[in-house]
């Protein structure tokens, strides 16, 4: 495999292994605690539905767009996504949002299973539902991450592998330890995978903006694809400069009603 293939391989992997982390979290907190069938029945009905939402969503963005439009409309989706983490990680760097904290998310998913009280039938629903949801909110980023990394670089099934791969690792893991995943940083990955969804999307929306133009051929940017590495600079700069100043206390404000003394 050639050094892009490797490229897409990773990129999809890293992101899809933190969406994994969390949707494993929560999923385990319905096995241990209320009923291992009913959550991994869930698990499986949330991974069909997004099977499905693959196969349609991938085929309409390759079949009824032209490359400049997929280009423009791939970018945005992963300009979305990745100024939502960036957004998130931003935040946390700068101590104006909890850090996220796994061993956290499954106690409090624990205590709501506890309270949500008994099922009667075969099938508990409470976890099935939560597991379902949980995997299916969690999968739909990854849908869209493999879908927009593998049609722009032309290989679906490059960036699957990818997902796949970060999908075993993250349940050998799970059920090696058989506990919530917490040792792994996951903020600082969602930081790193939010710097390159934000690259990259720029990338191609801005080579998507062609579509515009009266031969609606692609943008180029100047450097072809090393234009990537001088955004991933660009979008790391603007980050830390975000945090750098959401870290400084602002200053006093006196209160309305206090009256100024007027100096003579």
């Amino acid at each position: 495999m050639d050094a892009a293939t490797w490229g897409l391989i990773i990129a999809t992997f890293v992101a899809c292994f933190v969406e994994m982390v969390e949707a494993t979290t929560i999923v385990m907190a319905m096995g241990y605690t209320r009923s291992w069938k009913s959550a991994l029945l869930g698990t499986l009905a949330a991974l069909g539905a997004l099977a499905v939402v693959t196969v349609f969503a991938g085929y309409a963005l390759a079949t009824w767009l032209p490359e400049s439009a997929l280009q423009l409309a791939i970018g945005g989706l992963l300009l979305v996504f990745g100024l939502q983490w960036l957004r998130k990680a931003i935040l946390r760097s700068s101590g104006r949002k909890a850090v996220h904290d796994e061993a956290q998310i499954y106690k409090d998913e624990v205590a709501a299973a506890k309270a949500a009280g008994q099922s009667t039938g075969s099938v508990d629903m409470f976890s099935f539902m939560v597991s379902f949801k949980g995997v299916f909110l969690e999968g739909m980023e990854v849908v869209f991450i493999v879908i927009t990394f593998g049609l722009n670089a032309d290989n679906i099934p490059g960036a699957s592998a990818g997902a796949l791969v970060a999908v075993v690792v993250v349940l050998v893991i799970a059920i090696a330890l058989r506990r919530p995943l917490s040792m792994i940083n996951e903020n600082l990955l969602k930081y790193g995978v939010g710097l390159l969804l934000a690259s990259f999307g720029t990338y191609w929306a801005v080579e998507g903006i062609g579509i515009f133009r009266g031969d609606r051929e692609s943008l180029d940017w100047p450097g072809h694809d090393l234009a990537l590495i001088g955004l991933l600079l660009v979008w790391l700069l603007l980050s830390r400069i975000f945090v750098a100043v959401l870290k400084t206390p602002a200053a006093p404000v006196a209160p309305a009603n206090v009256p100024v003394e007027v100096k003579k």
